[in-house]
Order: structure tokens, then C-alpha cells, then sequence
């Protein structure tokens, strides 16, 4: 076995949480898969040099912890809408895309949950990419926020952080306060959110795609929480309330029946349907769902999201049984 193959095997394992942890960092998949790649590129030319004095998957969480904060020097943290500006009033005016501003982005679930079959390991990874819950992080300095994930995510002990980032596990466990401090003054409907397969939720869920697709706006309105929230990244405006929400569907998103389809994916750790309008891919909807009705959706909107879902841009292409996409392979540009 050539040192390229071994080093292949025995990294691949540790890409998926490799992703995930990026993800975590920088709120975006873009990003992520751009910073896993120069992760293993790094780790691959210090390969030779690996005395195994670290378990390889703590080496290589220190090199992309480290890769993360580098580009966090240069770069502003991801936003939704609603942590921008206050809720918009009008519906009917809503203003343009703001592409430059760095928006948060969606992860797909099938690139970041474990293989393994293992219950609780899925769940882990599922609460610790909630949507809200990274949202949250991106309001975090950068150092507390790696810290905040090593420490609680990761369960690294104070001293292995220290470690990494050139300090002391006092002034870890400073940080981590501080961290905890901050988050504290947020609120998040994260752990309410219920598993996508809870039976319950995924009636909900069905209702939820069968009236959209249908404009079926009394149905809607049923399944909407009174002080549901619906953002739509790149547009900056967002509406609070199952009212103003229900007035944003009927005027934004006009529909006959047939011409808008909604394909059940999942993003995040959360629910989520791909939603295409005329055959054309419109948007991603990721969904805050509760046995007892919607809390919020955020739509990602434009085609680009729809790829890394493993998701045709055209109903005319045929849907893939299991999406292909996976984190781009790091291997080919050192052969």
C-alpha cells in the first residue's frame, strides 16, 4: 500500500465529522468543503511527520480547527435575515436579493450524518447543526465559538483546547463562560424541535406539502404557529406571524395546483422539502417543525442550493433514489 492509499484510508472516516465541525465554524457549505479540502491537503504533507503522539482524528481536528479561525480573520460571520433587522410589515414589497451579504447556508444531512447506524450518534450530530443553534454560534467571536464547539460538540477536555489554541485551561474555561454567557441572552427553539420521523411531525409535515402544493391557504393556516416566523435568504426581508405569512404566500408565491412540487429532503437535522416551481428549482425550505404546528421556515432561495441535496435543477431530469453528492474528493490533487 503506497503512503497516498494509507493515508486515504485512514482519513476517510473522519471526513464526514471533518465537515460537519468546518460547518459548525463557518456556517457555510461552501466554505466547509473548501476548508476540509486544504485540512487534508495540510494534513497530507505533515503525513510523513505524524508521530502519533495525538489519535490521528484529534491531529486532524486540530489542523481544521486552526484552518477554520485563519479564515475567520478575513471574512464576516453568516446571518439569517432576522439577525439583520427587525420583521418586515408588507408583504407585497419586499425588496431585492442582497447578495452581498454573507448569508447562512443549509447542510444537507446526507453529507454530515454518521454511516453508522448508530441511534444516538445520528441525533448528536442532527442538535448540534440545528439551524437556529449555528445561527446563534455565528454571533460568537471566533475563538469562543471553536471553543464553545470543542468543549461541548466535541467533549474535548479543557486541557486538550488549551492545547490547540496556545493557552491555558483556565483561560479555556474563561472563554467557554463568556461563550455560555452570550448564548444564554438568545433564545432558540432548537431543542424543541422534534425528529423529522416523529410520526406526529411527519403527518404535519405531509399536510404542510400537499397544501402548498396546492394553495390550499386554510390548510396552511392551521399548520402555521401563531408567531411563526418565515425567512428567505438572499432576500433580507422576513415576516413574523401566521397573518403576515399567509398574505407572503399569496402574494409572492402565486400557484395552480401542479405547477409547484415539493420533494421531502432533510438539512440540518430538520425537515425540509426542495421546492420547485414550474419544473424549475426555487428554493429550500428548511423547517422549524413540532408535533403541535410549524415555528418557522426558512427558504433558501436560487437554484445553487439545490446540487449539494444530490437534486436536479429541473423536474425534467429524473430524481436520483439516493442523492450522489458527496464532499468533494481531496485525494486526486496530490496524485
Amino acid at each position: 500500500m503506497t503512503q497516498t492509499d494509507e493515508f486515504a484510508t485512514r482519513t476517510l472516516p473522519y471526513r464526514r465529522e471533518l465537515l460537519a465541525h468546518c460547518y459548525r465554524m463557518l456556517g457555510s457549505l461552501d466554505d466547509a468543503e473548501d476548508l476540509v479540502q486544504e485540512t487534508l491537503l495540510r494534513a497530507w504533507r505533515g503525513y510523513a511527520d505524524f508521530e502519533g503522539r495525538a489519535s490521528l482524528r484529534t491531529w486532524l481536528y486540530r489542523i481544521a480547527t486552526n484552518a477554520c479561525l485563519n479564515a475567520l480573520e478575513h471574512s464576516s460571520r453568516r446571518v439569517l435575515p432576522s439577525g439583520l433587522t427587525g420583521p418586515a410589515d408588507h408583504p407585497d414589497q419586499l425588496r431585492g436579493d442582497a447578495d452581498t451579504v454573507p448569508w447562512l447556508q443549509p447542510i444537507p444531512d446526507i453529507l454530515i450524518e454518521p454511516e453508522s447506524t448508530d441511534p444516538a450518534a445520528i441525533v448528536a450530530t442532527r442538535h448540534a447543526t440545528r439551524l437556529a443553534l449555528i445561527a446563534i454560534w455565528q454571533t460568537l467571536p471566533p475563538r469562543q465559538r471553536a471553543v464553545l464547539i470543542l468543549r461541548d460538540v466535541l467533549h474535548w477536555k479543557a486541557t486538550e483546547v488549551a492545547d490547540l489554541l496556545d493557552t491555558t485551561p483556565t483561560a479555556i474555561n474563561s472563554t467557554l463562560q463568556r461563550a455560555h454567557a452570550t448564548l444564554a441572552a438568545h433564545t432558540t427553539d432548537a431543542d424543541h424541535i422534534t425528529e423529522p420521523d416523529d410520526p406526529a411531525t411527519r403527518a404535519i409535515l405531509d399536510r404542510w406539502a400537499t397544501a402548498f402544493e396546492s394553495a390550499d391557504m386554510a390548510t396552511l393556516a392551521t399548520l402555521l404557529k401563531s408567531e411563526a416566523v418565515w425567512e428567505m435568504p438572499p432576500i433580507p426581508d422576513w415576516f413574523r406571524g401566521r397573518a403576515r405569512i399567509l398574505d407572503l404566500i399569496a402574494t409572492q408565491c402565486p400557484s395552480i395546483a401542479s405547477t409547484v412540487r415539493m420533494i421531502p429532503t432533510a438539512a440540518n437535522g430538520q425537515p425540509a422539502f426542495a421546492v420547485y416551481m414550474n419544473g424549475e428549482a426555487h428554493s429550500i425550505q428548511v423547517l422549524t417543525a413540532t408535533a403541535s404546528g410549524i415555528d418557522r421556515i426558512v427558504a433558501f432561495h436560487g437554484p445553487d442550493r439545490f446540487p449539494p441535496f444530490g437534486l436536479p435543477l429541473t423536474l425534467g431530469l429524473p430524481l436520483p433514489p439516493d442523492p450522489p453528492h458527496q464532499p468533494r474528493e481531496p485525494l486526486r490533487q496530490y496524485r
